[in-house]
């Protein structure tokens, strides 16, 4: 009944697996790739027509992650996966982004790329598996795709390159100095296409080298789908990439003219106006036939690349008039909003970005349920990008796949830079308000994120800066390294590689390639080169701010103690009784965690003081022979208890209270009276042993022992 294939190698500390034939028969390709005891089904389906008058090429990857992989029930009212999670949409984009160069170009019938998470060994990470499975499961599907890719995930340790570290090793890296970088390298045979990372000031050399590594990492794997694709690999689809080159030649003919004026507009809204009008311009000079040609979008798009590519690659001359490796003119500005803790605004050429933080307590921290277990998140990035930052009307509503992953380029970035919860116990959220875009509103989110932190008071290691490079790599090998791309320098060129760190190196990197012939020889050049462009940012950004800005009266004061864990139960009482007192009586806010660290938040002083007095009094140990002063709470015939730490009584005998004998008591104490009293010490029970008469009534103060015998 089935026709299973199956094929494993050894790799790194696992075995990697691939099998077909078994599930899901009727897609056009289906794979399950396992690495541990870690397992995705990739299920690949594409349609066998183009879709009429379509001008784009309609790949959708979907990442799912399932509970029932990691022995789970999902959270919430319905008990069922819903809505994308960030992590899958973040995987969907790392799916997607290395295999859509890889379709042949003119291919624009609809294909689904499906990536299930089966099974989850809680040691390695889903995602690689899944760009794995998807990278098999398009080889056999008889799709026209140019692969195999394979991808690795990278660490950094001790100056040791690891592969595929465990995933305890990549959590929250921050609080793990010893790793320092976790990278994604996904390529081919001969090179490599996506890089994504988050990194913790390591030099260009430690990360060309991470990058050159992981591509030698992944030969192994991808040699394994060539074998598994040469046993069930299905025929290929017939497809042959439509020929319009009498077509383009025509649209040259009468439209070159006015594309390359067009392209001679600095200014990006007059050079789009230009752009649409030569297009027309190309149009007017056309047949009837060939305006209905279904190939005349590409006809007119590969002109508009033509002038742009080969201005740049020949002339040096890039479409605004900058040099290649010159910077826009940048505008810094911090403190815009007046109740915001934090806010900047960051202006690159006609790049802009409004940034706002907020700095809040651990109630604000995000709650992350994850396959790997629930975890707390205290620094949040979200990043907006409304359709008014490019002039046009669209879609305006939630964050979708790009705004998702735009912010968490930007949180990677940024993150690396942050205070230890233990020096600095905020929660921090950015929100990025893209209001203008031409060109890397992401690199702007981390450069206005950084300014923005540090105007709030934020103690950052570092500022931080970001900026896109591009690259027009010719069919003669010649190319050009672009620093701090305009749009359609991104859309035209065949390389983002977007690099983000301090004066002392990079903490993340992305990169993105369109052709499959990035050297690292170019790869060397345009890290040298953004490493320049990131030190002119961050010169700018000084500028604007220097240090870190005052503290805002509006943001809420918080201090943390440390108090021993077996103390806890007492600090919040039976039902939390104890722990809501305190709350009510000082008005602050308490949070308190299973290590014992206490966070007392209020914008009042006052409040926290009070809180913390409250709390001290609860777990602190009163100190043998110290004088305390003290609260007569009952009185009986051999002495008087005395309320004198907190909730804590001791006894005061009748002896201890003063230097003559007394009938009773009664005679000298009265309850409620305040006196003080010294702390002899605990007796055999470990009750407390107090004295009065050693200490001075009036002053507080010991009495000596020689004039004690005096009276």
């Amino acid at each position: 009944m089935f026709n299973v294939t199956k094929k494993s190698i050894e790799w790194g500390e696992e075995t990697l697996t691939l099998e077909t034939g078994k599930i899901a028969r009727q897609a056009d390709g289906c794979v399950i790739a396992t690495y541990g005891e870690t397992s995705v089904m990739a299920a690949v389906t594409f349609a066998k027509a183009q879709k009429p008058g379509q001008d784009f090429f309609p790949l959708t990857v979907h990442y799912n992650e399932k509970y029932y992989a990691a022995g789970k029930i999902p959270g919430g009212f319905f008990k069922r996966e819903a809505r994308p999670t960030e992590k899958e949409t973040l995987t969907s984009r790392l799916i997607d982004r290395p295999i859509r160069p890889l379709f042949v170009p003119g291919f624009k019938n609809e294909v689904l790329v499906i990536c299930t998470v089966l099974s989850h060994d809680l040691v390695n990470d889903p995602d690689m598996v899944a760009m794995i499975a998807a990278s098999a499961a398009l080889t056999i599907s008889g799709a026209p795709f140019m692969g195999p890719i394979a991808a690795c995930r990278v660490g950094f340790e001790d100056g040791d390159y690891i592969l595929n570290p465990e995933l305890d090793d990549m959590h929250n890296l921050r609080y793990n100095p010893e790793q320092r970088l976790d990278l994604v390298v996904a390529g081919t045979k001969d090179a490599v296409m996506m890089v994504e990372s988050e990194a913790y000031e390591l030099s260009e050399e430690e990360m060309l080298g991470a990058v050159e590594f992981a591509h030698e990492q992944i030969q192994p794997a991808i040699d394994l789908i060539i074998d598994f694709a040469g046993e069930c690999a299905k025929e290929p689809f017939d497809f042959t990439p439509p020929d319009y080159s009498d077509l383009y030649k025509a649209v040259a003919k009468s439209g070159e003219k006015a594309m390359r004026a067009a392209y001679a507009i600095t200014d990006k809204q007059e050079r789009t106006a230009a752009v649409s009008a030569a297009k027309e311009t190309a149009k007017e000079g056309l047949s009837e036939e060939q305006l209905a040609d279904e190939n005349l979008g590409s006809a007119l798009k590969k002109l508009e690349s033509t002038v742009l590519r080969g201005d740049v690659v020949k002339n040096k001359k890039r479409i605004d008039g900058r040099n290649l490796d010159e910077i826009r003119d940048i505008v810094s500005e911090v403190g815009l909003l007046p109740r915001t803790h934090g806010s900047a605004l960051f202006t690159r050429g006609e790049t802009q970005g409004l940034v706002v933080t907020t700095l809040g307590t651990g109630d604000d921290e995000q709650m992350i349920d994850s396959l790997q277990g629930m975890y707390k998140s205290n620094f949040l990035l979200h990043y907006n990008f409304p359709p008014y930052s490019v002039g046009e009307v669209g879609r305006f509503g939630p964050p979708g796949r790009r705004e998702i992953g735009h912010g968490k380029l930007a949180w990677r970035a940024l993150q690396a830079v942050l205070p230890a919860p233990t020096d600095f116990p905020y929660t921090i959220r950015l929100v990025s308000e893209i209001t203008e875009s031409n060109g890397s509103s992401s690199m702007a989110s981390v450069c206005g994120g950084s300014l923005s932190m540090m105007d709030a008071g934020v103690p950052l290691k570092a500022p931080v800066a970001g900026v896109a490079m591009g690259l027009i790599l010719e069919d003669d090998g010649s190319y050009a390294v672009l620093s701090d791309i305009l749009g359609d320098e991104d859309h035209l060129g065949d390389m983002d590689f977007k690099v983000a760190g301090t004066e002392n190196g990079i903490t993340s990197l992305q990169m993105d390639i369109k052709v499959a012939g990035i050297t690292p020889a170019i790869m060397k050049t345009a890290l040298a080169q953004a490493k320049e462009g990131r030190m002119h940012i961050l010169g700018e950004m000084n500028k604007a701010l220097s240090s870190a800005g005052d503290f805002s009266v509006h943001a809420p004061r918080i201090e943390t103690m440390q108090i021993p864990t077996d103390k806890i139960r007492e600090v919040i009482g039976s039902g939390g009784k104890v722990i809501r007192e305190i709350v009510e009586v000082s008005g602050a806010k308490v949070d308190i965690n299973d290590e014992g660290i206490i966070k007392i938040a209020s914008p009042n002083g006052e409040a926290i003081k009070k809180a913390y007095d409250m709390i001290h009094s609860i777990v602190a140990e009163p100190e043998e022979g110290a004088v305390y002063t003290g609260t007569v709470v009952k009185i009986v015939d051999f002495g008087a208890f005395v309320n004198f730490f907190g909730k804590r009584d001791g006894l005061v005998h009748v002896s201890q209270i003063e230097n003559r004998r007394l009938n009773h008591p009664s005679d000298v104490l009265k309850e409620g009276q305040e006196v003080k009293v010294k702390l002899l010490g605990f007796d055999d029970r470990g009750k407390v042993r107090l004295s009065m008469k050693v200490v001075d009534q009036e002053t507080g103060e010991e009495v000596k022992k020689e004039e004690a015998a005096e009276e």
